[in-house]
């Protein structure tokens, strides 16, 4: 018999002598990271002597609070689609970002928080060391899906590599890695751990065969979208062209199919759309809105890829389950469908005139759409739109033309007032090759309103839009609404955001109207070397939560 002859093992990289946080420093750029967003603290200070080291290939923008740190490397994150990182010190560092982990966990985003820590042989002993916090590792494993402390420098280079591979594996999302004071500094032979191959989920051919089957029957197909389509909007493009079936994407799948595509739906007609179906092709995304709210029946068969199994039957399990990343799945689909696939009439028409009957329907909003024309007319196709938890950002999701993958950002189930500003210059620093715009209610930018200090400081030339209803508008609206407007906590003092914004070095501006935004937008646009504000007063808006909160379409 022939003998098998063993596949020679990959050559070690050779050890060198270096500290735990120049090992951490060196794996980062070895993984191809280029910036940490980062705040100094006693804890880290040798971690940013590595960083000093390491200057040319790694850069740190350090921001005004270890919330502006995180929520730039989730904008980052979300912006690239590839990892980004943080750093700040132990206890109240860690807790000050831990909304913004929170909300990478939501988004599945490749956030990295590098957390300091108290002396380690002291971990655990509720000493009153300074930072210190009780059971820290406990509450970071609450917040992420991997987490490892740094003991020795001779483990800090795998345990990067190993984190960044757990975030790119299965369902993505953030990861922590701790690391001592005293462990930080010290130094001994590190061989640096190259990257790990991800564990490529097999593919279940059977379970292709059996969708394509169903979605070659269906009279009425329908796909939605959640944000792990984000990275396969050609093969969603592809298939939804294939099935004639409209896709719906709201929020983290906005932008997957492009919304000058006539089959391109958002909330509002996607509910119909749902009651009409008969096989739903759900890829990367709950579900939540449309079996919470809009109903499920027999009638309806679900196919569902998700990269998280869990997810396939924490609500409805599904007539098909396709567990692993969207691309490589849809892929397979598209070349097993065709001989399944039956001849549907072109929807082209019938879609066009769908989408006109809920323009029209959408009037009812038609103050913030015009606002959100003003900004769509000025903003590139290509160019990246962050949104708030406002009423601006509200309109957005149901009524903003969105043409790439990647380019409308918004806050995933989390929702969490106040993100949009720190988590746009994030995305800006990214991405400087496209403009960003972030738009904030007044209540919401002053959570973050500080790292104006640091998109002056690096030079960000992010375009912030304010509207100021003088009040959390929201909140405001629904206790005028259901609870016989008796007001409490959310009217507002506000600064007065032009001078605001000049007292840190920005440029800034007050515009009344849709035109004079569209201008001011224009003039933010073409400056790239700073940061600009443009503050919009406003009154309050009509509501859009009827097209938000809708009945059951499936009954």
């Amino acid at each position: 018999m022939p003998t098998t002859r063993k596949k020679p093992a990959a050559p070690k990289a050779p050890a060198a002598t270096m500290t735990a946080a120049e090992a951490v420093v060196a794996t980062l750029i070895g993984h191809g990271l280029d910036t940490v967003y980062a705040l100094p603290g006693v804890q880290n200070d040798l971690l940013f002597e590595a960083l000093f080291g390491a200057a040319d290939r790694l850069r740190t923008v350090h921001t005004r609070h270890e919330q502006g740190a995180a929520y730039m490397a989730l904008g980052a994150a979300l912006a690239t689609g590839k990892p980004q990182a943080y750093a700040v010190v132990p206890g109240p560092g860690l807790l000050n970002s831990a909304a913004a982990l929170l909300t990478a966990y939501s988004m599945n985003a490749p956030v990295l928080g590098l957390i300091g820590q108290i002396p380690d042989a002291d971990i655990g002993r509720g000493l009153g060391h300074l930072h210190e916090i009780r059971d820290q590792a406990g509450i970071i494993k609450r917040l992420v899906d991997h987490a490892s402390l740094i003991r020795r420098p001779d483990q800090a280079s795998r345990a990067t590599a190993l984190a960044l591979r757990a975030m790119k594996s299965g369902r993505p999302g953030p990861a922590v890695l701790e690391c001592a004071i005293d462990v930080w500094g010290k130094s001994a032979p590190v061989p640096l751990q190259p990257p790990l191959p991800a564990p490529a989920t097999k593919i279940d051919r059977g379970a292709i065969r059996k969708a394509a089957r169903l979605l070659g029957a269906a009279k009425r197909p329908l796909i939605v979208c959640g944000g792990g389509a984000q990275d396969a909007s050609a093969e969603v493009t592809a298939l939804s062209a294939m099935l004639q079936a409209p896709v719906l994407g709201y929020r983290r799948g906005r932008g997957v199919l492009d919304s000058r595509d006539p089959l391109s739906v958002t909330l509002p007609l996607g509910r119909d759309l749902w009651g009409e179906a008969d096989v739903v092709l759900a890829v990367g995304t709950r579900l939540l809105i449309q079996f919470r709210q809009w109903g499920m029946d027999r009638e309806l068969k679900i196919v569902r890829i998700d990269a998280d199994p869990e997810e396939h039957g924490r609500l409805h399990k599904p007539a098909v389950a396709l567990t692993g990343d969207a691309r490589p799945i849809l892929q397979s689909l598209l070349q097993e469908l065709p001989a399944h696939n039956s001849k549907r009439a072109a929807r082209k028409a019938e879609m066009q005139e769908r989408q006109a009957a809920w323009r029209k329907r959408l009037e009812k909003i038609s103050p913030q759409i015009a606002f959100l024309d003003a900004i769509r007319a000025e903003l590139p196709e290509d160019g990246i739109f962050v949104d708030e938890v406002t009423q601006i950002g509200f309109a957005a999701r149901l009524a903003f033309p969105v043409f790439k993958p990647r380019t409308f950002l918004s806050p995933g189930y989390q929702d969490n007032l106040g993100w949009g500003f720190a988590t746009a210059l994030g995305a800006q620093q990214a991405r400087p090759d496209v403009p960003v715009v972030a738009i904030s209610g007044d209540g919401g930018f002053l959570f973050t309103a500080n790292e104006m200090a640091t998109a002056v400081r690096h030079r960000i030339p992010l375009a912030t839009i304010v509207f100021n209803d003088g009040a959390f508008g929201n909140v405001r609206r629904i206790q005028q609404e259901r609870f016989g407007n008796r007001l409490i906590g959310s009217d507002l003092a506000n600064p007065d955001f032009v001078a605001f914004a000049h007292s840190f070095g920005a440029a800034a501006v007050r515009a009344k109207t849709p035109d004079e935004l569209r201008q001011a937008l224009r003039g933010a646009l073409a400056r790239r070397d700073g940061p600009t504000l443009i503050e919009v007063p406003v009154g309050a808006f009509p509501s859009p939560w009827e097209f938000i909160l809708s009945a059951e379409s499936r009954l």
